[in-house]
């Protein structure tokens, strides 16, 4: 009797993406030892995206361009679209795609052979970051998982994220019912692995690297190497961004009630000493333990809050 190859539905979010995205689109279709689907949601484009995924579609089956919807203006709001729009009740796993990576050929038939284990729901990887010139970075987020890292960072590039079918069905049924105030939540990665965290979802994070993750100047989140990203990204910690992702998060999967998110969460001054000193079970990587440490306290001192 011939065995059922597993499906997977790919969600793949396009903008402007005409430099990257064929070949992106033909190492997702060349994935060995399963069937993919993929569907692509575009925001508004003027470099003719919209035009190439709609030949794509009409000389692929597996390939559906959604219709045009709303100017989603970043990446995070069109993969809500993409769960929400796309019915994803047949397939057995749905992973999420960048416009601009180069899949490994074994991809998905490695993640979804892990999670068929019965293990694990979700699943990411660590990814091989590559420069125009020629430049290679393994970008290493497989360190083992913590207490509360979910709430602070996300298990890695959402380009590598794999779900089995009653996380996805779990997730949708949440999009649903928040999707309004789903819009503030800037990073589509660190919301889906706060939320499978925060609901008892074992994740897999793959030391493995499964695919080539494109650098460029229009990357929204881009790696994380080298004292000028720390930089940037402690100024949107001293800005009040990152910390205000934290609380919209952790209110939207459920965890404002408990007693630890409740120790820190209103961001007082001395809430984040407090939590300074939870720096252990809030990142997973040592840097990040120290960084996060030490941004707390400065925190604290330049006016989160006075009490």
């Amino acid at each position: 009797m011939a065995v059922r190859p597993i499906n997977v539905a790919i969600l793949l979010a396009a903008y402007n993406g005409m430099f990257w995205i064929e070949e992106q689109v033909a190492s997702i279709l060349g994935q060995r030892g399963v069937e993919v689907s993929l569907f692509i949601s575009i925001d508004p484009s003027t470099d003719g995206t919209e035009a190439w995924c709609a030949d794509l579609a009409a000389r692929h089956t597996c390939v559906t361009v959604l219709p045009s919807g709303d100017r989603y203006g970043g990446a995070a709001r069109n993969f809500y679209r993409l769960v929400r729009d796309v019915d994803l009740e047949a397939f057995d796993f749905v992973a999420f795609a960048d416009q601009d990576d180069i899949w490994s050929p074994d991809k998905l038939k490695r993640a979804t052979d892990i999670l068929a284990t019965g293990n694990y729901s979700a699943y990411s990887s660590n990814v091989t970051a590559f420069w125009p010139d020629g430049r290679t970075v393994v970008l290493n987020k497989a360190q083992p998982q913590v207490a509360w890292d979910h709430i602070f960072e996300a298990a890695g590039p959402g380009c590598t994220y794999v779900f089995n079918q009653a996380l996805v069905r779990h997730l949708k049924n949440t999009i649903l019912v928040n999707w309004h105030a789903l819009q503030g939540v800037t990073l589509h990665d660190w919301f889906c692995y706060a939320f499978a965290r925060s609901h008892g979802y074992n994740w897999f994070i793959d030391p493995v690297p499964s695919m080539r993750y494109r650098q460029h100047e229009h990357n929204q989140v881009g790696a994380n190497t080298g004292i000028s990203t720390l930089i940037a990204r402690y100024k949107m910690i001293h800005d009040g961004w990152w910390f205000s992702q934290v609380q919209l998060i952790v209110k939207l999967v459920g965890l404002d009630s408990d007693p630890f998110v409740r120790q820190w969460s209103r961001l007082g001054r001395w809430q984040l000493v407090r939590l300074s000193l939870s720096a252990l079970k809030c990142r997973r990587r040592l840097r990040d333990k120290v960084l996060f440490f030490f941004t707390c306290w400065l925190t604290s001192l330049v006016g989160r809050g006075s009490e």
